[in-house]
């Protein structure tokens, strides 16, 4: 087990190596330039120099590159362009919407996709199962801005539940916190529950059909049984593969739902700081969305050998 951790403990560093490099370079090769859009068009070349060495843009790419990551690894993600304050502190605070907001959702979706998957798969071609499959169809085709202002409608406006927008704070409390992230959060997490649900049922019904399960059919174990014993965990390796594909879209694609409930999340941060050409900002805030992608895909690699025991044996 140590060895797969320490292979793919390198992976994941390799990964981040290879993911800053192109992240620097893309966001480089933007044509504009950040001094010349914050100052205008008419600003004097004397002015537009020193704004320049200001913001550190008058040294070559490499120089820019290795201190950029050198800040990084020491906690210092630069200053905004636009707003002259530290970048760690903005993605901190707008990280104290999103992080929670993913989390939310993606255990609202784990909590409607896993029962809802395992029923459907246990009544395969049976009225049940049709229900399920024509919900989740209907869930996957309807985007999840369209939930997002039904809900509004009837939740906020019409029952006054809960709040059509905005954050209440977590100083407020932690009730406060979850009844402003509810509504967002059923938003992001509908849709996605609809593909957990087909990616469950899809490979539970694989699995019942493989040899072991006819073997333990044959020893007297029920369906529900065998399904709940044997299969469910054989089929959770593609379940919890998309499990973490979907927390990593629910992390950085959150942007247009952040706006519909006007939240100040990281998908929000982007869109202004890709607006005003704040690069520091687009750098950093994608830099930490793809560490964070990475390592939730390290977790599940490590949540596959924990399911599965053959994928330590081949290390």
């Amino acid at each position: 087990m140590l060895r797969y951790i320490l292979k793919r403990s390198l992976s994941l560093l390799v990964s981040l190596l290879i993911a800053s490099v192109v992240i620097f370079a893309a966001v480089e090769v933007v044509p504009g330039d950040p001094a010349s859009y914050m100052l205008g068009m008419n600003a004097q070349p004397d002015t537009l120099a020193a704004l320049r060495d200001e913001l550190g843009l008058n040294g070559s790419l490499i120089q820019r590159y290795l201190g950029w990551v050198g800040g990084m690894l020491q906690g210092d993600f630069g200053v905004s362009y636009t707003y002259r304050t530290p970048v760690a502190g903005m993605v901190a605070d707008r990280l104290a919407v999103s992080l929670p907001l993913a989390i939310y959702a993606l255990a609202l979706s784990t909590a409607i996709a896993f029962p809802a998957g395992i029923w459907a798969a246990a009544r395969r071609g049976r009225l049940g199962d049709t229900m399920v499959m024509g919900a989740t169809q209907l869930g996957v085709a309807v985007p999840n801005f369209w939930f997002a202002m039904l809900m509004v409608l009837v939740f906020a406006i019409g029952l006054r539940w809960f709040p059509a927008g905005g954050f209440a704070g977590w100083d407020k409390g932690l009730w406060a916190g979850l009844h402003s992230l509810t509504l967002p959060a059923i938003a992001l997490a509908l849709p996605q529950a609809a593909i957990l649900t087909r990616v469950m049922r899809s490979a539970l019904i694989d699995a019942l059909s493989e040899d072991y399960i006819r073997t333990a059919r044959a020893k007297g174990l029920t369906r529900g049984q065998a399904l709940r014993r044997h299969a469910l965990r054989n089929a959770l390796i593609p379940v919890l593969t998309i499990i973490g594909m979907q927390f990593s879209f629910l992390l950085a694609g959150a942007i247009i739902i952040e706006n519909v409930f006007y939240l100040p999340g990281l998908g929000r941060l982007i869109f202004q700081a890709i607006s005003a050409r704040d690069l520091i900002v687009v750098e950093s805030v994608v830099m930490i969305l793809v560490f964070g992608v990475i390592v939730v895909n390290f977790a599940v690699d490590l949540a596959y050998a924990a399911v599965d025991p053959r994928l330590r044996a081949r290390e």
